[in-house]
């Protein structure tokens, strides 16, 4: 009854005032003043009670328990409500502590230090957030030590305040204090409060104070199943590891584990419903790491599979809030939040959304302390109900938010995220600030559709960018502008190009004086809203608004940032608490936050780096709308305009306005790779390595055409960058990535000190003996010279060889999950070993043919790569390798279990090669016939790399054709076998597409039937196989196309993989056939054997594709000869064909018409075959000719039964020739 309390209150302040001073005798008791204040307070009259306490301490009190509750009541008095105010605190503190003295000195007065516990621990509860901890370690462990002294009989309560007081410790980063607490808590717990042991054993564990922690991470992974031991794996496990060498000198906590621990466990999880709940927490964690690395595919069955978990922990939440522990439901909503972080992307979020709602909503009805957790769900909330357009939802959840950010780390991210959404809701509004302004503009084009029209899209975002620069946006983005530029001086192409360079240039100038102008003002919003404009500009594909926004938005990064203090690694751990321990209760220390806590600073660092990313794609882009690609140079366009008589046309390189065009395009080039390097240097200074892996993807990508061709060098620098900041940072888990990166940088070093080999051709004796040169192997047909390295070029050659073995150590450190990709690993090895050759340094044999090695970098697999890279290094004029020997290396591979079967059918055919060169054609033969074995699978692979699989099979096939070749003994099936095998390498190369493997088998089946074809029978069974390659000719004619995909080898090998493979190389001392005289010959032959068997109309048509596949050369004359004859034995019109002929020689021509009299089926034919015979002759050198066909005309007149005129007239002109020959 408040009026009760007022009215006791006003006759106690009344009699108080009215006392006299010389009354021997008080009129009432000095205790009422603390009754009446412990009243006043509990009915929330503050002013009474305070009051009240000021007139008991004002007067003579007696000594008893009134003074203890006095100070309590004066200590509520000054109860902290948040973490704002630390004088209350103080004072709150002080008169808490000042009870407890006055309290230990008489055992009657015990109560009040366990009740002074009680009501502290009840006021506290603002601190126990994480970072404020550390104010109460003073004053926590006064009271405790007091309860310890004054032997409290409520262990459980003891217990609960131990435990919290070493949690105060370590968010402190106490670690010293906490680990000499721990010891004697623990004791006290185990025999006091066992019920509370498991949360003390979780603390010790994080301290790792004894071995305690190892046993139990053995026992719970062999138990996981029972236990789910993903916590102790994964959060502890690390923790005792570090410090192996640590070992308890007393033997009892190690019996303890290992009688007590896998029962108390038991006992535990199968007695606590709330213990159940947490195992079941951990199991859906567990099922979540055991996707490992599958988690970042996001592809729909792992996406299915964390819904499917997020969906099931939904139910065990509901579970938790009816059990009604406030520490399962944190346990339960902290889980669901790890769940749910992947799937935070912002195509997925959406699908979080429900539970995310949960957790926010049971966190606040509990009035959790987890404070940074509440805070960072209703950020991610409010995003997700932002992108659904529920802007007041979301503005809802951000003042949530900012009543939770104590710490004030997401606060500008918060003010910033605020003040967007609240322009949003406003209609029909201006707001007066520019940069509001431009706020609206974005996010108006953000919400565009679309079918919107770009111009209107456009239109927004370039006011956006006006408001926020009137003085120089317009300008910068006329650079782009075409109708801007001037037609040149002389109004050439070249001229046009030039104007358009200075016309970029002298406009973008104008960009760098705009922060001169601005100041300082709102350079952090600002820097947000360009990188906001220059996102929605990409996103929506207006480049030249995009190009504009980012040079803006980097103008702050090239002025504000550039000297920004990299991170120190040991800041990855939190920073101690510096609390003076002799001071006593003054609150003198400091919380530091970890190094990994959100900053705003640090976030405006991170924008940057993406507009880096941005800006450079963006140059890329305009670079190839000038039709060339990053850090290709200007090509000069062609010139077709019209010249005068005379007219000399002057290179463009001495050209002053194309040198000007050139070194625009040089330089756009150069802009983009600083920004990739920026971008990765600011990912160094953040110590954050998925910044750099995204550079060095970026660079790798939009220079794959630079890497494919062998100009690394022309990079290098920036490779070297990202190399530095990998070996920095990290790989971010990316092993993959650093070691194409490793690879691209060792080659740009050696390329250009590799010498290239000089052949020097031998003296050919003769025919025979070059033929049997030909046969046996290639290296007896040429040597080569001696070769050595530049000097100059050691250095390179020596950094490149430290940087493939840097990289060879990443694959060996890899983790089972991110296993290294064999076609990754086979391109570092081939680079290091052509490394150790130029450096002279010799590999040893123990490396590649050991059969066992403890080193896991060097399996089998790695061992057959070193071994067939250092056969491919030999013969080259540098140094040679000592080898080992082919069968070993086969057998090693035999052996081996594949991951990659195009690498493992790469290996196989180049054992092949070598064996073929070595003339160890059995060895040929066994990996041919494991190849066979493997072809029906590699077939049924419809992939793209499909392609490569095909061509090592032609390859392969080629090599079997050619050693059943030179192994031939004479015997003549085997050149038919061989035939089939070249036969079978054509189909493959068609297939996938190879025009010169095509006919490199071509060559090698003609050189293998030319001698079987000379009889009609012979010659009918290559029917076929001729019809094959003719056709694969034909569609890998179609399909060829230049590959863009890095060879293994970028320089000359002994390989048939070398970039410089020659058809000398596999041909020595052969007769070389052109393409088309190959061609021609083939379809000849396939005339020839349906000739054979008079089938005359299917001949035709074999002619008629010829001339329709093969090009407009002389190559097409004999197919034209064979046509003109076959028309003319079918009685058909071959006028046409044989105008083909007009251009030949008139003996030739007149040849051919001879001959057609032979085959011509009419008479007609047949007179006209012979008129155009003796016409064609002209010249008096083919008189003697002339008078011969006359004869033989004369003589089939008269046989033909011709009028005797007509015979005789041919007779008179041949005698008329004859009379007139000088």
């Amino acid at each position: 009854d408040v009026q009760a309390l007022e009215n006791a209150y006003e006759l106690i302040k009344s009699a108080s005032v009215g006392k006299s001073a010389l009354s021997p005798s008080e009129n009432f008791s000095p205790d009422l003043y603390v009754l009446c204040a412990e009243q006043a307070f509990q009915l929330g009259c503050l002013e009474v009670s305070s009051d009240c306490l000021q007139m008991y301490f004002k007067g003579r009190f007696p000594v008893n328990q009134f003074i203890g509750r006095a100070y309590l009541c004066q200590g509520q008095l000054h109860t902290p409500l948040s973490t704002d105010n630390l004088e209350e605190f103080e004072k709150f503190v002080m008169f808490f502590l000042k009870a407890i003295d006055f309290a230990m000195h008489d055992p009657r007065y015990y109560f009040l230090i366990y009740n002074a516990s009680v009501l502290y621990w009840e006021a506290v509860r603002p601190y126990l957030k994480p970072g404020f901890r550390y104010c109460l370690i003073p004053s926590l462990s006064q009271i405790v030590k007091a309860l310890n002294q004054t032997e409290e009989q409520d262990s459980e309560w003891r217990a609960e305040l131990m435990i919290n007081l070493l949690e105060c410790f370590l968010d402190a980063s106490k670690m010293k204090e906490a680990e000499e607490f721990s010891s004697t808590a623990a004791i006290f717990i185990k025999e006091n409060a066992p019920d509370k042991y498991s949360q003390i054993f979780s603390l010790m564990v994080m301290l790792n104070v004894t071995f305690i922690c190892y046993f139990t991470v053995f026992v719970l992974n062999a138990f996981h199943s029972l236990f789910c031991f993903l916590f102790f794996r994964n959060n502890l496990c690390k923790t005792v590891l570090r410090s192996a060498n640590y070992f308890p000198e007393s033997g009892s906590f190690f019996s303890f584990s290992l009688y007590h621990v896998p029962f108390y466990l038991l006992k535990v999880a199968f007695c606590d419903p709330g213990r159940l709940i947490e195992m079941q927490c951990l199991e859906y964690e567990y099922e979540v790491q055991k996707l490992g690395t599958k988690i970042m595919t996001y592809t729909k069955g792992v996406v299915e599979a964390q819904l499917k978990l997020i969906k099931n922990l939904e139910l065990t939440l509901q579970h938790a809030v009816r059990l009604g522990d406030p520490n399962v439901i944190q346990v339960v909503c902290a889980t669901q939040w790890n769940l749910c972080l992947p799937l935070l992307q912002h195509n997925l979020h959406q699908r979080v959304r429900k539970p995310l709602l949960s957790v926010a909503d049971v966190l606040e009805e509990i009035d959790s302390m987890l404070i940074l957790l509440r805070c960072q769900v209703h950020m991610e909330v409010a995003r997700i109900e932002e992108d659904e357009d529920r802007i007041e939802a979301a503005i809802e959840h951000l003042q949530k938010a900012v009543h939770l950010d104590n710490n004030g780390q997401y606060q500008e991210h918060l003010r910033v995220t605020l003040n967007r959404l609240r322009l949003c809701t406003m209609l029909y509004e201006t707001p007066e600030r520019l940069e509001d302004q431009a706020v609206m503009m974005i996010e108006q084009a953000k919400k565009g559709k679309q079918k919107d029209n770009v111009r209107k899209k456009r239109s927004l975002l370039v006011n956006a960018g006006l408001a926020l620069a009137p003085d120089s946006f317009q300008i910068v983005l006329d650079s782009e502008n075409e109708a801007k530029v001037s037609s040149g001086k002389s109004r050439s192409q070249i001229s046009y190009l030039s104007a358009k360079a200075q016309h970029h240039i002298k406009s973008v100038e104008k960009a760098d004086g705009h922060l001169k102008r601005l100041g300082n003002e709102n350079d952090k919003d600002r820097i947000r809203l360009w990188a906001d404009l220059a996102k929605v500009a990409r996103k929506q594909g207006v480049w030249d608004v995009c190009r504009t926004a980012c040079r803006f938005c980097l103008l702050y990064d090239d002025t504000s940032f550039r000297k920004v203090t990299k991170p120190k690694k040991t800041q990855k751990k939190k920073a101690s608490i510096v609390v003076d321990d002799d001071q006593g209760g003054s609150l003198t220390g400091k919380s530091l936050l970890p190094a990994e806590c959100f900053s705003f600073e640090r976030d405006l660092l991170r924008i940057l780096a993406e507009i880096r990313f941005i800006n450079a794609e963006a140059t890329v882009h305009l670079l190839r709308s000038q039709g060339i690609e990053l850090n290709d140079h200007a090509v000069p366009p062609e010139d077709t305009s019209q010249h005068p008589t005379g007219y000399v046309a002057c290179l463009p390189e001495s050209d002053p306005e194309w040198k000007t065009y050139s070194l625009w395009i040089n330089y756009l080039s150069q802009y983009a790779m600083e920004n990739f390097q920026r971008a990765a240097e600011i990912g160094e200074e953040l110590n954050e390595a998925w910044i750099v892996h995204n550079a060095v993807v970026y660079v790798l990508n939009y220079n794959k055409h630079l890497i494919t061709a062998g100009r690394q060098r022309e990079i290098i620098e920036y490779l070297q960058t990202l190399l530095r900041a990998i070996k920095n940072v990290g790989h971010n888990g990316s092993t993959v990535i650093s070691l194409m990166l490793c690879n691209a940088l060792a080659r740009g070093l050696i390329l250009c000190w590799i010498p290239k080999p000089k052949l020097v051709e031998k003296k050919k004796i003769d025919a025979a003996t070059d033929r049997k040169a030909a046969t046996k192997g290639p290296e007896k047909a040429n040597f080569i010279q001696f070769l050595s390295v530049d000097p100059s070029g050691l250095p390179d050659v020596k950094a490149a060889l430290e940087i493939c073995e840097f990289a060879l150590n990443l694959t060996g450190r890899t983790m089972p999950a991110e296993t290294v990709p064999i076609a990754v690993r086979q391109q570092i090895i081939a680079t290091w070993v052509k490394a150790k050759q130029l450096h002279q340094q010799q590999i040893g044999l123990k490396l590649v043919t050991e059969e066992e090695s403890n080193d896991e970098a060097e399996n089998p697999i790695t061992r057959v790569l070193i071994g067939l890279e250092m056969y491919s290094c030999n013969g080259l004029g540098l140094m040679d390798f000592t080898v080992p020997s082919l069968s070993q290396l086969v057998k090693l591979a035999l052996g081996c279990s594949w991951s990659d079967s195009l690498v493992e059918l790469q290996t196989l055919t180049r054992l092949m090669h070598f064996a073929y060169v070595s003339h160890e054609y059995e060895i040929v033969m066994t990996c041919s016939q494991r190849i066979l074995q493997l072809v029906f699978n590699y077939l049924l692979l419809f992939r793209p790399e499909n392609t490569m699989r095909l061509e090592m099979l032609s390859t392969a096939a080629c090599i079997q054709g050619k050693s059943i070749m030179a192994d031939l003994s004479g015997k003549k099936h085997l050149c038919i076998t061989a035939s089939k095998a070249f036969v079978q390498s054509a189909r493959y190369a068609g297939e996938a597409g190879n025009y010169s493997l095509v006919m490199f088998a071509a060559r090698q089946f003609w050189n293998t039937c030319l001698p079987l074809i000379g009889s009609p029978y012979d010659r009918e069974q290559f029917k076929e196989p001729t019809e094959v390659i003719l056709k694969n000719i034909i569609k890998a004619e179609s399909k060829n196309k230049q590959k863009d995909t890095l060879p293994l080898h970028q320089w000359f090998t002994k390989d048939f993989l070398s970039n410089e493979l020659s058809l000398g190389h596999f041909l020595p001392g052969m007769l070389f056939f052109e393409d088309l005289t190959l061609r021609t010959s083939l379809y000849g032959l396939l005339f020839h054997i349906h000739a054979d068997k008079a089938d005359w109309e299917t001949a035709l048509k074999v002619l008629d594709e010829a001339v329709q596949v093969l090009p407009r050369t002389r190559h097409r004359l004999l197919i034209f000869k064979h046509m003109v004859i076959v028309k003319a034995r079918l009685g058909c019109n071959f006028m046409m064909d044989i105008q083909k002929f007009r251009d030949e020689s008139e003996d030739y021509l007149s040849l051919m018409w001879h001959h057609l009299v032979t085959v011509s089926r009419s008479i007609v034919g047949q007179f006209n075959c012979f008129q155009n015979a003796i016409d064609a002759l002209q010249k008096e050198d083919s008189e003697w000719q002339k008078v011969d066909y006359l004869m033989e005309f004369a003589e089939w007149l008269y046989c033909n039964q011709f009028p005797l005129a007509d015979v005789i007239k041919p007779l008179q002109w041949a005698v008329d020739i004859l009379l007139h020959m000088k």
